[in-house]
């Protein structure tokens, strides 16, 4: 038998729409994701469309951002905004929080942190300075 993707253990569209709606609502009330709120227009309908869109396909689903805007490429999409530690661990902040509120079992949990967490890290783009050692 043939795993489940995690589009349909998500719970298919409704259950990405609500991820991506639960997630924009931690962005948008949470002082820890001040900075990374600040990246994003005022307006996050367009956001919440390509994060839908990109999130239904890579999550194993219809491949909605590819049809429309190609090759995802989202590292050089986001090259326009600094992305440091902090701002992944806010991200990942308001993404956990989310995904907390829809009660989803702890399997499907856990597998859908290990596809978000390696993403959410490989979107930084700022080198962060390292502490000098003592000689």
């Amino acid at each position: 038998m043939e795993q489940d993707t995690l589009y349909q253990r998500l719970g298919g569209e409704p259950g990405v729409q609500q991820l991506v709606t639960l997630f924009y609502h931690h962005m948008d009330t949470q002082s820890a994701a001040t900075n990374i709120r600040a990246m994003h227009s005022n307006d996050l309908s367009k956001s919440r469309e390509k994060l839908f869109e990109y999130f239904s396909g890579w999550f194993g689903g219809p491949a909605l951002f590819v049809e429309r805007y190609g090759h995802p490429r989202l590292r050089a999409r986001h090259n326009h905004v600094a992305i440091g530690v902090d701002d992944r661990n806010a991200w990942m902040q308001c993404m956990q929080q989310a995904l907390a509120e829809m009660s989803l079992d702890a399997t499907l949990l856990e597998d859908l942190l290990a596809k978000i967490e390696p993403m959410a890290d490989h979107m930084r783009n700022v080198e962060e300075q390292q502490p000098l050692s003592d000689c």
